[in-house]
């Protein structure tokens, strides 16, 4: 029997990819016991009737052929309207590529960026897809730590260490699974050790629109960056747009016009009527996404709120997402046991820190992904949890 690639077999390096307690939980609403669900970043409201209407009327007028490869030509305009006017950065509608989700752009941009077996460095909390994407595209995936006593704000010295025969860094702000927002400072000294080692920066910004505190600074707008930087955006956060599987790179044209050649011969583009509703969306304007981000910046608040009233859990600095990571060392427990004991006795589901990496461990992390009553009764009741454990 021929083998499979060790590209493939390798991708989580046969291991765990950190999302057993995400799975223990779903088995168990199968088999019909209730559980509160706060893992996945998952809105609780679905796409706005408006944004399927003009889906429907695409569809219905005949824009279910093929679709040009780079993008429609109005919704990448769009989205380099939208990118100059929130940056400052002159765009054009030529350094934007239209991709089936952020997760494909995720692939795309490393595949560009990463020759064959050299190292890509990551930050490490992490999105749980980040060191598959980067040994999917042959890449070395080269993990670097924050630390939660500096809130998680990435340290250059530390990524300076690691950058020799690197060719590319990935980051992400602001961030999944910590809730955190890189600083100016941090950024620039991030911007400084990729122009010193000749780094791709691919800039993970899928929740520019969520921001609570402090303000979101794309590193393409820094100095002699945007000629060496790519950035992710997505619909599926800023417009409860998950499923339509919708998102883009922005980056330099000679980049982007061969990530366009990449989708040729894989993803062929994405549906024209799902570009249509992006298209509708995102001329809705900074007044729509902010609805839809309203509930989760309410949420924040309630855990800002309810952790006051307690000493035992302690919250990492939620700047901006739709994620809280706790602090909960006081257990003594690893963030995966903590999280499988909590599920065991109060049917909660939260994620384990560790499965974001080894930075986070001893800590979870909670989605604010359902209404505002049951979120904050299920914080209460993890709050008791952590304090009859630490009596």
């Amino acid at each position: 029997m021929p083998v499979l690639s060790p590209t493939l077999t390798n991708l989580i390096e046969g291991g765990s990819d950190g999302w057993e307690v995400f799975m223990r939980a779903r088995k168990m609403i199968a088999n019909g016991t209730p559980v509160t669900e706060l893992t996945i970043g998952e809105h609780d409201i679905r796409t706005d009737p408006s944004i399927l209407a003009a889906m429907d009327v695409s569809a219905r007028g005949g824009h279910t052929g093929y679709a040009t490869v780079p993008g429609i030509a109005e919704l990448r305009a769009e989205v380099a309207a939208r990118v100059q006017t929130r940056t400052g950065v002159p765009t054009e509608p030529e350094n934007v590529m239209i991709t089936p989700g952020g997760q494909s752009a995720l692939f795309a941009s490393h595949l560009a960026a990463c020759p064959f077996g050299q190292k890509a460095l990551y930050l490490d909390p992490y999105y749980a897809t980040y060191p598959g994407t980067l040994r999917g595209v042959g890449a070395v995936a080269v993990p670097i730590q924050t630390r939660a006593e500096d809130g998680f704000q990435p340290d250059a010295r530390e990524i300076d260490a690691h950058a020799d025969g690197a060719a590319s860094l990935l980051i992400n702000s602001p961030n999944n699974p910590t809730g955190v927002i890189y600083t100016r400072e941090t950024l620039e000294g991030i911007a400084d050790v990729c122009k010193r080692h000749d780094l791709w920066l691919i800039s993970d910004e899928v929740y520019d629109t969520q921001v609570w505190e402090g303000a979101h600074l794309s590193p393409r707008a820094l100095p002699d960056m945007a000629e060496r930087t790519l950035v992710i955006g997505s619909m599926s956060k800023s417009h409860a747009m998950t499923g339509s599987r919708i998102g883009w790179i922005v980056g330099p044209k000679d980049a982007i016009a061969h990530i366009a050649n990449l989708a040729t011969h894989t993803t062929y583009g994405v549906a024209g009527f799902v570009q249509d509703a992006a298209l509708f969306a995102l001329r809705e304007g900074p007044e729509f996404e902010a609805k839809i981000a309203a509930p989760f910046e309410r949420r924040r608040a309630l855990t800002v709120d309810i952790l006051k009233g307690q000493n035992h859990v302690k919250l990492i600095p939620a700047d901006g997402a739709m994620y809280v990571m706790l602090n909960i060392r006081a257990t003594g427990l690893s963030g995966e046991d903590f999280a499988n004991q909590l599920l065991d006795t109060h049917h909660i589901a939260v994620m384990p820190g560790e499965s974001f990496g080894k930075a986070a461990a001893g800590h979870i992390r909670v989605a604010m992904t359902i209404d505002d009553e049951r979120y904050a009764e299920a914080l209460r009741t993890l709050c008791e949890y952590v304090a009859s454990l630490c009596e």
